[in-house]
C-alpha cells in the first residue's frame, strides 16, 4: 500500500497538467486542474473541486480511476446516479475516546498479521494521523481556583494506563503523533495548530483535507478546510492507505445575507441554521455556504456553523478559503500564507463572497436573511429543536405535561408546581421542576469562539456590579477550546468576573458536553429524587441528547455562553426574560436580562483591543505550548515493543476478539436464520443509546465485572475511558438509562428475553441468546444512530451477536460503522414502517441473504409467522459489500496486508 501511494503520481495519466507554482521553485509543485481545459470545472461547487483534486492527484488506474475523476467533474449529472467515487484525505484526527479503540485495533491487528505469516510492521498509519487527548477530563471540581490543577491530576491518576498505552502506540506507529491532555479540545487544536489549509509535502502543493473519528470534525470546514467525521473503523483503513468509497454528494447552496441584530449571538445563528437545515433535508449531502453574509462571519463564527453540521444531518458544510481565512491564519501561526493564497488562486479554490459571479452550480439554494435570527436555544433533548428564548418558559411548561417524547416528560398536572426544599451549606433552598443544577459553558462549538466568549464575561462583568450571584449548589464550570482562550480572558479583565460568579476554568476538554459533567452534590441529587423532579442543564455545547449530560437532568439546553450564565443566575429555566427580572439583589432592585445583556459593538471592542493580540501571542508559541503543556506526560514511560504486550489483569486495555479465529480464505455470506428481536427501539435512538461515555452505573453489567475485577465504584471510571477493553464496553451496550425499548414501555438499559419471559439487564439477555446459539436482531425508527461517531455503537451489537438492524433510516457515520464491523444495516422500503408492517417484534426472522449481491438491493425477510416482505440492505457502494463478503473492514485490511 506505500508503494501504491509513492507510485500515485509516477503512473498519473494526468502528469501532464503538473508545473511549478512558481517558475523559481521547479520541484515545488502542484495538479493545475484549471489546464484540464474543461468548462464544467468552474461549475463546479468548491467542495466538490476539493474531491476532484484529489481523485486526480491520486490517480494511479487502481485504487483512483481515470473514470472517477470524469465522474466528479461531471457532478452536475452523477450527484443524484448514486455514483461511488475514492476520496483521499490528506490526513486522519482523532480524539483519546475513538483513537484508544483504534489503537487497540491497529496493536491486535499486528498480532493477527503476524499469525497469518505476515510483516506485523505493515500495520503502521501511511496516511498521518493525529490523536487530541480531550475527552477523559471530568468536572470532579469546580468552582476553585485550583480546580483546574485538581481534574488534570485526577485525569492522570485515573487514564495513567490509557495514556501509556497511547504513548506506546506514538513510538511505535509511524506518522503518529499524540497531543498530550491538557492543551485542548480536539476541534480548537486543529483550527488552531494542525491545520494546513495547504499542504506542501514530498514536492507537491495540494489542499489540506482530513476526515475525523469525532462527528464534528466538520468544524475544520469553517477555515477552507474539507472534513467530516467518520467510524473509527473506517478511519482505521484511512489511515492503512484505504481511499474512503463514497456516493458523489448533492450540495445545496445555503445564502447567508442580511446583518445580525446587535443583540444576537454567533449561537443564536447557529441554532438558527441547525433548525432550518433539518427541515430541508441534507442528509448524506454537502452543505456549501456562499452570499455577501458570509463575509461578515469571523473564522470562529463559521468554525461554529459548521461544527453544528451532525445536528443538521449533512456529511460537510463548507466554507471556501476568502481573505478572512488568510487574515486569521496571519495570526494564528507561521504559515506561508504566499503559496497558500497563489496555489489557491491557480486552481480556482479561493473564494470572494462578494462576487456573485463566483458563485458555482449547487443541487438547491436556500437561503437565510441574518436580520431575521432572534435570541435562542434548543432542547429539552435534541439540539434540531430550537426554541426563541421569549417562549422558553412556556415551552418548557408544555413539556412537562406532554407525553414521554423529545418534547414530553408526562408529569401530571397537580405535580407541576412540586417544591422540594434541600440543605446545602448549612442554608436552605428550593428546587422545582425546571430548576437549573448544571450551568456549563463547555465544548468547541462556542469556546472556539472569541465573540460569546467575551459576550460571557462581559455579562458576567455587568452583573457582578450589579449585585448578583449564582446560587453556590448549581454546578457552574468553564472548559475553555485552548489556553488561547484563558490568555484573552483574562488580558481582557473577563476572568475574574467569571470566576465570582463560579464559571472557573475547570478543563480543556469536552467535559459536561459529552457526559463528564462530574457528580452533583449529594443534598441536590436527593432533592432531585424525591420530588421526581425534571431539572435543567444549560450548556453551551453541541449535544443534548436524553441521558447523555447528566443521569439527573432530563432537560438540557443548548445555549449561548452568555445565557449559560443568565440562566445559572436565574436558577430556572421557567422565566420570562422580556417580562420577569433575572434577578433582585441585595438592594431589592429587579435586574432585568436587558439590563446585562452586552451588545455586538461593546464585545467587538474589546475583542479588537484583545483577542487579536492574544491569539497572535499565544498561538505562535502554540508548538511549545503543546511541547511542554503536561509534564506528567512527558515524564510517562512507554515501552517500544513493535508487538504489544498486553496485560490480563487490566481493565482498561485488552485485545479485542475481533480476530479471532480469522482465516485468510473467505466464506460465502449466509442467511440469517430465525433471528429473535432483542430490542424494538423508537426514532432517534442515538449512539449515546447504543454505547454511553458517561458513568458506568452500579448496578449495570460493566459494573459486576469491574467489582468482580477488585474495583471499586470509585475507580469505575467511565465508558468512555474504558474503551480500550471490549469485556467493558460490550456489557456498557445499551446500557443507558434514558433507552426506551417498546418491549417494556418504560425507559430503562433493559430487555425481556423472549423465550423466557424474564426481564433482563440488555447485556444479560444477549448473552443467554448467544450461549443458545440465537441470531439476533434490533428493530428501530427513523434516524437510527444519530450523535457521535463512536465506533462502539457498531462494535458493542457486534459482540452481543446482533447480525442485523431493521431501521426506517441511519445516521450516515453509524451505517458505516455497521458495515465496518459486517453488521447488515436493513432499512424498511419506502412507506414500509414497522407498525404498517405489523410487526411487534417478538416474532422470528430469517433474512435471506443470496450469494450474489449489488449495493442496495432488496431482500426477504420471512417470519415465524408466515409473513414475508422486502426490505433494502444498505451496503451502498461495491467497496462496501466487500468489507461484508470479509466479515468487516478490519479483517478486509489484515487479508490485504498479509497478502501484499
Amino acid at each position: 500500500i506505500a508503494l501504491t501511494v509513492m507510485s500515485a503520481t509516477m503512473n498519473n495519466p494526468f502528469n501532464h497538467i503538473v508545473e511549478p507554482l512558481d517558475p523559481k521553485e521547479p520541484k515545488q509543485q502542484f495538479f493545475n486542474l484549471s489546464k484540464l481545459g474543461d468548462p464544467r470545472y468552474d461549475r463546479l461547487p468548491f467542495s466538490i473541486r476539493v474531491l476532484l483534486e484529489s481523485a486526480v492527484r491520486n490517480c494511479d488506474e487502481f485504487l483512483v480511476k481515470r473514470s472517477d475523476v470524469e465522474s466528479i467533474l461531471n457532478w452536475k449529472q452523477t450527484q443524484t446516479q448514486t455514483v461511488e467515487v475514492p476520496f483521499r484525505p490528506a490526513r486522519v484526527i482523532l480524539q483519546d475516546f475513538t483513537g484508544v479503540p483504534a489503537v487497540v485495533d491497529f496493536a491486535a491487528m499486528r498480532d493477527a498479521v503476524m499469525k497469518l505469516g505476515g510483516d506485523p510492521e505493515k500495520i503502521n498509519p501511511v496516511c498521518p494521523a493525529d490523536l487530541v487527548i480531550d475527552h477523559s477530563i471530568q468536572v470532579d471540581y469546580n468552582r476553585k481556583s485550583d480546580s483546574l490543577q485538581k481534574n488534570q491530576d485526577l485525569e492522570f491518576d485515573r487514564n495513567k494506563e490509557r495514556f501509556q498505552f497511547l504513548k506506546w502506540g506514538s513510538k511505535v506507529f509511524r506518522n503518529m503523533r499524540i497531543i498530550p491532555p491538557g492543551s485542548g479540545i480536539v476541534h480548537q487544536v486543529n483550527l488552531e495548530y494542525l491545520a494546513r489549509v495547504v499542504f506542501n509535502h514530498d514536492g507537491y502543493f495540494y489542499p489540506d483535507s482530513l476526515v475525523g473519528t469525532d462527528s464534528h470534525t466538520t468544524m475544520i470546514d469553517g477555515l477552507g478546510v474539507l472534513g467530516w467525521g467518520v467510524g473509527g473503523i473506517e478511519a482505521e483503513a484511512v489511515m492503512l492507505g484505504q481511499p474512503i468509497s463514497m456516493v458523489l454528494p448533492e450540495v445545496v447552496g445555503y445564502r447567508l445575507h442580511g446583518t445580525p441584530d446587535k443583540f444576537i449571538t454567533s449561537t443564536d445563528i447557529v441554532l438558527t441554521v441547525t433548525k432550518h437545515l433539518r427541515q430541508v433535508g441534507v442528509v448524506g449531502k454537502f452543505v456549501e455556504f456562499f452570499g455577501p453574509g458570509v463575509a461578515q462571519l469571523s473564522i470562529a463564527d463559521r468554525a461554529t456553523i459548521a461544527n453544528m453540521c451532525p445536528e443538521y444531518g449533512a456529511t460537510a458544510a463548507f466554507f471556501p478559503v476568502d481573505n478572512v481565512s488568510i487574515q486569521y491564519l496571519e495570526q494564528t501561526g507561521e504559515y506561508k500564507l504566499t503559496y497558500i493564497t497563489k496555489y489557491l488562486k491557480a486552481v480556482a479554490m479561493f473564494r470572494d463572497y462578494n462576487d456573485p459571479s463566483q458563485d458555482p452550480d449547487f443541487t438547491q439554494v436556500v437561503e437565510l436573511d441574518l436580520s431575521t435570527v432572534v435570541p435562542c436555544c434548543s432542547g429539552p433533548k435534541r439540539p434540531q429543536d430550537r426554541i426563541p428564548v421569549s417562549d422558553m418558559k412556556t415551552d418548557f411548561e408544555t413539556c412537562l405535561g406532554a407525553k414521554v417524547g423529545f418534547k414530553g416528560f408526562n408529569v401530571p398536572p397537580e405535580h407541576h408546581h412540586t417544591v422540594v426544599p434541600f440543605q446545602f451549606n448549612e442554608k436552605e433552598y428550593m428546587l422545582s421542576h425546571g430548576s437549573v443544577v448544571i450551568a456549563a459553558i463547555t465544548s468547541c462549538t462556542n469556546t472556539s469562539n472569541p465573540s460569546v466568549m467575551l459576550g460571557a464575561g462581559l455579562l458576567a462583568k455587568k452583573a457582578i456590579k450589579c449585585g448578583l450571584s449564582v446560587k453556590p449548589y448549581i454546578k457552574t464550570s468553564l472548559s475553555p477550546g485552548s489556553g488561547v482562550v484563558t490568555y484573552y480572558l483574562k488580558e481582557s479583565g473577563v476572568m475574574d468576573y467569571l470566576s465570582q460568579l463560579g464559571f472557573e476554568v475547570v478543563g480543556y476538554g469536552c467535559m459536561t458536553c459529552i457526559g463528564n459533567s462530574g457528580p452533583l452534590p449529594e443534598p441536590v441529587v436527593e432533592a432531585i429524587t424525591k420530588g421526581d423532579l425534571v431539572a435543567a442543564g444549560v450548556l453551551s455545547g453541541n449535544r443534548n441528547f436524553e441521558g447523555r449530560v447528566h443521569p439527573n437532568t432530563r432537560a438540557n439546553y443548548l445555549a449561548s455562553p452568555p445565557l449559560v450564565i443568565a440562566y445559572a443566575i436565574a436558577g430556572t429555566v421557567r422565566i420570562d426574560f422580556e417580562k420577569e427580572p433575572i434577578a433582585i439583589n441585595a438592594e431589592g432592585k429587579e435586574i432585568f436580562l436587558r439590563d446585562i445583556w452586552p451588545t455586538r459593538e461593546e464585545i467587538q471592542a474589546v475583542e479588537r483591543t484583545f483577542v487579536i493580540p492574544s491569539i497572535v501571542t499565544v498561538c505562535v508559541c502554540l508548538c511549545v505550548f503543546i511541547q511542554k503543556v503536561n509534564e506528567r506526560w512527558n515524564s510517562l514511560v512507554a515501552p517500544s515493543d513493535k508487538l504489544y504486550t498486553w496485560d490480563p489483569k487490566s481493565t482498561y486495555i485488552k485485545s479485542p476478539p475481533f480476530f479471532d479465529g480469522l482465516i485468510m480464505e473467505l466464506q460465502p455470506p449466509k442467511s440469517i436464520h430465525d433471528a429473535h428481536v432483542l430490542l424494538n427501539l423508537g426514532d432517534s435512538v442515538t449512539t449515546d443509546h447504543i454505547s454511553p461515555a458517561g458513568n458506568i452505573a452500579r448496578n449495570s453489567p460493566a459494573a459486576r465485572y469491574l467489582t468482580n475485577r477488585g474495583l471499586t465504584p470509585r475507580d469505575y471510571n467511565s465508558y468512555g475511558s474504558r474503551r480500550g477493553n471490549d469485556a467493558v464496553m460490550a456489557r456498557g451496550t445499551f446500557a443507558n438509562i434514558r433507552l426506551f425499548n417498546k418491549f417494556l414501555n418504560k425507559q430503562a438499559p433493559q430487555t425481556i428475553h423472549l423465550p423466557s419471559g424474564e426481564t433482563l439487564d440488555v447485556f444479560d439477555a444477549a448473552e443467554r441468546y448467544q450461549q443458545s446459539g440465537v441470531p439476533l436482531l434490533v428493530l428501530a425508527g427513523k434516524e437510527y444512530g444519530s450523535g457521535s461517531s463512536r465506533d462502539w455503537a457498531a462494535k458493542g451489537p457486534f459482540l452481543l451477536g446482533i447480525r442485523a438492524v431493521l431501521a426506517e433510516s441511519y445516521e450516515r457515520i453509524h451505517r458505516s460503522n455497521l458495515v465496518g464491523m459486517g453488521v447488515i444495516p436493513l432499512e424498511y422500503l419506502p412507506g414500509d414502517t414497522a407498525d404498517s408492517l405489523g410487526l411487534t417484534g417478538k416474532e422470528r426472522y430469517t433474512v435471506i441473504i443470496p450469494e450474489q449481491l449489488t449495493p442496495r438491493m432488496n431482500v426477504d425477510v420471512k417470519l415465524d409467522t408466515g409473513k414475508t416482505f422486502q426490505v433494502r440492505m444498505r451496503f451502498d457502494t461495491d467497496v462496501e459489500l466487500a468489507y461484508f463478503h470479509n466479515g468487516g473492514i478490519l479483517n478486509y485490511m489484515i487479508r490485504k496486508m498479509s497478502t501484499n
